[in-house]
């Protein structure tokens, strides 16, 4: 196990650990998708989390890839992703899928948690397709707490839908399972079109599906809405066309930003060691501390009101809206 220095939105530098874990069970558990059993090899404890984590893989050539932990968070003994094979994807799942068998050892980094389950007086879980990975522990979370829920889970068709049996056990009437080929979209006027006071919306899956959920709760209270996504947002022009300059202060350096470049690849080019995963801003490990200026934010992680407090930002992607920013790194 080695250690990894972060800088992140605490300001000072972190210490990540880089875990070798086994893959203990590899069982495809729907059409082209695999589950993961990861076990400490020498039999230790792997590292606590909580409903919405991920952990990154990281894979041969370089590869980065997020995973959402979908077990039992009290189980110590092994985490467990599930994994959706893309074969237009950029590797990472093939070689899940097609490569890795049980026996390897993989590096583990994390886990980190942009998705966190937050108290609330009722829940609505939405998922669609491997979105579900996220919700499963957060539903489990819910019947120990005894909070009343509902899940309405979609996907292309049944048999491509994961952890159905799982999540009808579970929670019983208390979840609409709808495959497309069956039902059609998902009725989600019908399940947000009536806005509830102290409930909370979580969704996971696919970008459409997002959007839609969205425009469904655009009447529900500001901040019921929690969503969490595969893939960046579609993003308009940056605010600045031109270059401007970023301040770090625990370095001392000034670094312009040029068009064409990158905060995080300028403050790496000088020399300040950040870890990324997946540079597009939906994972959360590069997200830096905003001392002064304004952000333009660009990731699809921060809520709306996360941007405007305008604290923290993601180097990879979000660049600035004013001529200096002032970070701490």
């Amino acid at each position: 196990m080695s250690d990894v220095a972060v800088r992140g939105a605490q300001g000072a530098v972190d210490i990540e650990q880089v875990r070798r874990l086994r893959v203990a069970r590899k069982e495809q558990v729907a059409t082209d998708v695999v589950v993961l059993d990861l076990v400490d090899p020498d039999g230790a404890e792997v590292p606590a989390w909580a409903p919405g984590a991920h952990v990154d893989l990281v894979l041969p050539g370089d590869l980065v890839r997020q995973y959402s932990l979908c077990g039992d968070p009290a189980d110590r003994t092994r985490l467990q992703v599930g994994v959706l094979r893309e074969a237009e994807g950029r590797g990472g799942s093939l070689y899940l899928h097609d490569t890795l068998t049980e026996g390897d050892v993989l590096e583990v980094r994390g886990p980190r948690n942009n998705f966190r389950l937050e108290p609330a007086g009722s829940y609505v879980f939405v998922a669609g397709g491997i979105g579900v990975t996220p919700l499963i522990p957060m539903v489990a979370e819910a019947i120990a707490r005894e909070i009343p829920f509902e899940v309405m889970y979609g996907g292309r068709t049944r048999s491509s839908m994961s952890y159905v049996d799982h999540l009808e056990a579970l929670c019983g009437e208390r979840v609409s399972v709808r495959p497309q080929d069956e039902h059609g979209l998902l009725d989600l006027a019908g399940l947000l079109g009536e806005p509830r006071e102290d409930a909370a919306i979580y969704c996971c899956g696919p970008e459409p599906l997002l959007q839609a959920v969205e425009a469904a709760s655009a009447a529900w209270p500001t901040g019921a809405l929690h969503l969490e996504r595969f893939s960046p947002k579609e993003l308009e022009a940056p605010v600045l066309a031109g270059s401007f300059e970023v301040e770090l202060t625990l370095s001392g350096e000034v670094l312009t930003v040029p068009p064409d470049r990158s905060i995080m690849a300028v403050v790496e080019e000088a020399g300040v060691p950040i870890v990324a995963s997946c540079l597009e801003g939906t994972c959360g490990s590069c997200e830096t501390v905003i001392l002064e200026g304004e952000a333009d934010h660009r990731d699809s992680i921060l809520t709306a009101a996360e941007q405007e407090a305008n604290e923290t930002m993601m180097i990879c992607v979000s660049r600035a809206a004013c001529p200096r920013l002032v970070l701490e790194l």
